[in-house]
């Protein structure tokens, strides 16, 4: 059986097309989970690609919200799965996703698993819809700490591992507390 982070850079490898939609990286990434699907919309996050981070920002609230009404079933909006992405940010966040597949497997372990799902989903899924908000506010700087507290939750989820949870929301907590002081920072040097 091949490794993810293996399957991720053949499919990364065999992109041709100029455009990329978000639909083929799913299909690249194979069977998905929550915290999987919540790696994949965040990273492109990280990216400086001009109006990503509201279409998938928007993908990830609608996530958000199937996780808290608990559905097991992932549906992404259509505008979402039809994003086109350039073919090397395609390529880059599916090495990416890679990267941290593999490094993941070496560092985390399942542990405190009470966290990563049950009466705590709500939790994941409420801080997933804030930082989806974080995203798609036209905030300098903005979508980095949101995309990086997803992508840490993801991996929570992912590998269940309830301390990579736990630093995901301190993550969270950083995101909320960053943008809440670069509104501030701009809102004094208009006054």
């Amino acid at each position: 059986m091949v490794s993810i982070p293996a399957r991720l850079r053949v499919a990364a490898a065999a992109l041709r097309a100029d455009r990329v939609p978000v639909r083929a990286l799913l299909d690249a990434h194979g069977p998905i989970s929550h915290g999987a699907l919540l790696i994949l919309l965040a990273v492109p996050c990280l990216l400086p690609v001009p109006g990503v981070g509201v279409v998938l920002g928007l993908g990830i609230a609608a996530l958000a919200a199937q996780m808290f009404h608990g559905s097991s079933e992932l549906r992404l909006p259509a505008q979402v799965a039809a994003l086109e992405l350039p073919r090397h940010v395609a390529q880059r966040v599916l090495g990416l996703i890679a990267n941290c597949y593999a490094i993941g497997g070496r560092w985390m372990k399942a542990r405190l698993g009470h966290l990563t799902g049950g009466t705590y989903g709500w939790l994941v899924a409420s801080t997933a819809a804030l930082m989806s908000g974080l995203i798609v506010l036209p905030i300098p700087l903005g979508n980095f700490l949101p995309a990086a507290a997803l992508i840490v939750l993801g991996f929570g989820l992912v590998f269940r591992d309830g301390v990579v949870l736990l630093l995901g929301f301190a993550t969270a907590a950083l995101a909320v507390l960053f943008n809440v002081a670069v509104v501030v920072a701009v809102w004094q040097f208009i006054l």
